[in-house]
């Protein structure tokens, strides 16, 4: 496990929307190194960089056409080694998205791939042998396209089908033309990714987080030949990059985490239930305290028993969610923040939602975004012209930027003491001096009910032990823990208070009382 990790708190990074440094209306690297102080300042300490390698971009760059080249509508492969190198002289560390599962059409493999005179590509992208015979049945596979050239078969797709799916081989055998996980072409494909890797940490890259990561190898429902596809991958890291670091697309840490990878996601799809937390019609983190909690605690609970070592992270969001703004409002989000930066694992904030920007509704889809457009808008830094995110005319953005006079914006946040922003800064500082609030730390969960309110955990090393009551809802709560706490207080004493958002839950003996929309941290 890579030791950085330990204490890492991430900020994804969307490109595109971030900061546009040479007026064009597209966010490039450039900008992201001229506001590194801004992140580093927040507190996270690692990077997570949406793709940047030359594409199409049908699918926001989830089309890759070179793995070697970074965009030019970006800069240079110069420009994002000097962000490796800017972020490193901060302590902090810079991961890419790695699109592992499938290229543009408009890559150079493919291009080849699709001559009927059989070479060394031939077998790159997952074929079948016959125009008329389509890859149906294959879970893993989206569609395909066919009558593309005078190669005769049909191309699986992973996605849109611009995205065609590269040849890891099948995990079970149904047809003549699917190949083994073992054949000499799919372990073509697996050792040609790792020179990707190697290319870029070489570069000084940190590590990966892999796009759909679930998906390469193919007739693989129990995902075994997947997992011990990425044990091949983690077996190569361990030997030559020892503290780089990978991150999965998946969204089951149970699968994920025994293949290799250091940390999963939890997502808006997969068995987590995490958008019951902060994206449903009720969710946990509302004040309205209708939601539910206990069943995402029982599967979390699962997944930290079964998924052996790594990391299970919890996002605030991701470029292709909602934004949590569209669901809570900012002291809600307070809330769910606090709760987000006080579990194991490694926590990742997607950029703007440290200052509560919102969900844009019924943006016209940019680049292959669709309803996902509306997460995607240019970052907000001031209230200059485009907000701060360019010098280029309005029309020329990539997105549209956020219309109302009273978006937030990083400048108004920073100088509001009761900001989100503020908030969250505090919070990524509190978990930075107590290691008991830290990935490796571990959880207990003191009160949780279904259909109830408060959450009660407990977060404890060998230094120290942390008391946290969590309450999104608009009335207080009281709960005797004399069960679970019995022995804690000697003397009448009560708890140290450590940190509080809003109202300080207070102690009568063994009974906590939290006030509304509230959370309090204490030391036991």
């Amino acid at each position: 496990m890579p030791k950085w990790l330990k204490n890492a708190v991430f900020y994804e990074i969307y490109p595109q929307s971030f900061q546009d440094s040479n007026g064009d209306g597209i966010g490039d690297i450039n900008g992201i190194i001229s506001q590194l102080d801004y992140i580093c300042g927040l507190g996270c300490n690692a990077i997570w960089l949406n793709p940047c390698f030359d594409s199409p971009f049908t699918d926001a760059g989830y089309d890759v056409r070179d793995y070697y080249k970074v965009a030019p509508r970006y800069g240079t492969n110069e420009d994002l080694k000097r962000l490796f190198s800017e972020a490193h002289s901060r302590g902090m560390h810079v991961i890419l998205d790695l699109v592992a599962g499938h290229t543009s059409y408009d890559h150079p493999w493919f291009l080849k791939s699709m001559l009927p005179e059989e070479n060394e590509y031939s077998y790159r992208y997952v074929w079948t042998d016959s125009i008329w015979h389509s890859p149906i049945g294959v879970p893993e596979l989206s569609g395909c396209l066919r009558g593309i050239s005078n190669r005769d078969g049909c191309c699986g797709t992973n996605y849109y089908s611009t995205q065609l799916a590269l040849n890891y081989g099948f995990a079970n055998i149904s047809e003549p033309w699917q190949l083994p996980v073992d054949a000499a072409p799919a372990v073509a494909t697996r050792e040609e990714m790792k020179n990707i890797m190697r290319f870029w940490l070489n570069m000084g890259c940190d590590g990966f987080r892999v796009d759909m990561a679930a998906s390469l190898v193919k007739n693989d429902p129990d995902k075994s030949a997947t997992i011990k596809l990425w044990q091949n991958f983690r077996q190569f890291l361990d030997e030559e990059f020892p503290q780089a670091a990978i991150v999965s697309e998946w969204g089951d840490p149970e699968k994920s985490l025994k293949a290799g990878f250091h940390m999963d996601f939890l997502l808006q799809f997969g068995p987590s239930r995490y958008n019951e937390l902060f994206r449903c019609d009720e969710p946990y983190f509302s004040r309205r305290g209708k939601g539910d909690i206990s069943k995402f605690v029982d599967k979390y609970n699962d997944f930290r028993k079964n998924a052996g070592s790594g990391y299970i992270c919890i996002p605030t969001g991701n470029h292709d969610t909602a934004r949590m703004r569209r669901y809570l409002d900012e002291d809600e989000m307070k809330v769910a923040f606090a709760f987000i930066l006080s579990m194991p694992g490694v926590p990742f904030i997607y950029y703007g939602d440290e200052i509560g920007m919102k969900y844009l509704e019924g943006l016209k889809s940019v680049e292959g975004g669709y309803e996902r457009t509306g997460s995607r808008s240019p970052m907000q830094w001031d209230n200059s012209t485009n907000a701060g995110f360019s010098s280029g005319r309005p029309e020329d953005l990539y997105i549209m930027i956020d219309t109302d006079n009273m978006r937030p914006t990083v400048k108004n946040n920073i100088s509001d003491a009761n900001s989100l922003y503020n908030e969250t800064k505090k919070l990524i500082s509190l978990r930075m001096k107590h290691t008991a609030l830290q990935a490796d730390a571990n959880i207990e969960f003191i009160y949780v009910k279904e259909n109830e309110y408060p959450l009660i955990y407990k977060r404890s090393n060998e230094s120290e032990d942390i008391l946290i009551a969590v309450n999104p809802s608009g009335a207080a709560k009281s709960v005797d823990l004399t069960s679970a706490l019995s022995g804690h207080f000697t003397n009448g004493s009560t708890p140290h208070m450590l940190y509080a958002c809003g109202e300080r839950a207070i102690f009568n003996g063994y009974t906590i009382t939290v006030p509304p929309a509230s959370t309090s941290f204490f030391i036991m």
